[in-house]
């Protein structure tokens, strides 16, 4: 009931997200129903249908990645003073967010199975009533226990996701030991003055995930070393095509090495980002930078944790997205509206999601901003420090991207 006062009583813009993460939640369960109806019209071929099934995964994975994202940056449900007296304290705030994320989730596949229903034809008063009977499975009766259980997925994978990033950090681990005591290398409290109150700076600084702005994420070397392998893993598969695979997008018939090579070097990628756009905010602050390039690079290097690796996905993303226009094939029967749908879905979360990492970041430096207006400076200045940002990220992004998307598409077009 918490979480249901919660959501109604929530900011239009913390609305328009969750309503954004109940359509790709819709949009992801329509697929996985679209996989049952493929099943019941192709009942001698299960393999077929058990791919799709499997392709199914990275819409899936995208809105729950998407889901965590928008709960992570729900102003409703951060921890603030005085809560805890009432009940309400990361623990129930971390519930709070997992059942309003389930809530909208649900509403999503909900929403999907009426319009699976109305595209079989079981329910009728839409003008697009059976539209696509033939392609759903029509004739075949509906298990509603597996329809049920396919949609169960994006809500329980998204909630326990969220409940898993947001779960309550215990702060005494590092000053305490296992056993409970006080560890040798923690201050002793009574012999040394109070350390004064940290401001929003500070504070902002030391949030969970959220590195010194002098440190580089540590991912970088592990996104470089798993982008490599991926690289090697689909050099490997224009060597050795020895194993099949269907894939979607017209591109049958392809080697299996190369589902595994693009799986890792998108996990690179997404590793990489937060190490590579520190990296942009060290380069923008070198050689005699003046005010605006110190600016522009201590911003990116203090939001590099929060921005990074959502860039690093869209990356990942528009490099795969590259790969499949280059081995588009028009006349592939399996280039059909659900494999349209499930690109829309994959890229619409990436591109989302980094949105809402770009306004959460935003409104977090919004104390920072606010003090360098108070002490006159323009606001071209800010806005070309915006600009400045962006160019630098594009300059460094965008040429990796293209190099990785041809990379990519190389062992299938050789």
């Amino acid at each position: 009931m918490l979480a249901l006062r919660l959501a109604r009583g929530a900011h239009p813009g913390v609305q328009l997200r969750r309503l954004l993460v109940a359509t790709a939640s819709a949009a992801t369960g329509f697929l996985l129903l679209g996989t049952l109806g493929h099943a019941l019209a192709h009942q001698d071929t299960p393999g077929g249908s058990a791919l799709r099934l499997a392709w199914c995964l990275a819409p899936l994975a995208a809105t729950v990645y998407f889901a965590v994202t928008v709960a992570r940056t729900d102003p409703g449900t951060k921890p603030r003073p005085g809560l805890s007296a009432i009940g309400l304290g990361p623990g129930r705030l971390m519930a709070v967010s997992a059942t309003t994320t389930a809530l909208a989730c649900t509403l999503g596949s909900m929403l999907a199975l009426l319009f699976f229903l109305h595209l079989r034809g079981d329910l009728t008063g839409m003008p697009f009533d059976g539209d696509a009977a033939d392609f759903l499975a029509a004739d075949h009766p509906l298990p509603l226990p597996a329809a049920l259980t396919l949609l169960t997925l994006v809500p329980v994978a998204a909630s326990i996701a969220v409940a898993l990033v947001l779960r309550p950090r215990d702060a005494r681990r590092r000053t305490t030991g296992a056993s409970g005591t006080p560890s040798a290398s923690a201050p002793d409290s009574a012999s040394r003055p109070a350390a004064p109150t940290p401001g929003p700076a500070e504070t902002a600084a030391q949030e969970p995930g959220l590195p010194s702005p002098h440190l580089p994420p540590r991912d970088l070397p592990w996104g470089i070393a798993v982008l490599a392998a991926g690289l090697a893993v689909e050099a490997y598969a224009a060597r050795a095509p020895h194993t099949r695979l269907a894939m979607p997008g017209g591109a049958t018939g392809s080697p299996a090495a190369v589902l595994v090579g693009w799986t890792l070097t998108a996990l690179g990628l997404a590793l990489a980002g937060p190490g590579l756009t520190h990296l942009c905010g060290r380069l923008l602050q070198a050689v005699r930078p003046g005010a605006l390039r110190l600016l522009a690079g201590r911003v990116l290097m203090q939001e590099a944790t929060r921005i990074g690796r959502p860039l690093g996905v869209v990356c990942a993303v528009a490099s795969g997205a590259y790969a499949m226009v280059v081995l588009y094939d028009a006349d592939d029967p399996s280039l059909g509206p659900l494999t349209t749908l499930g690109a829309l879905v994959v890229a619409g979360c990436a591109v989302a999601t980094l949105l809402t990492a770009a306004a959460e970041a935003r409104h977090a430096r919004a104390d920072t901003t606010a003090a360098l207006v108070r002490l006159g400076a323009p606001a071209t200045t800010l806005r070309t420090a915006a600009g400045l940002r962006a160019a630098a990220l594009l300059a460094l992004f965008a040429p990796l991207t293209f190099l990785i998307a041809e990379l990519a598409a190389l062992p299938l077009t050789a």
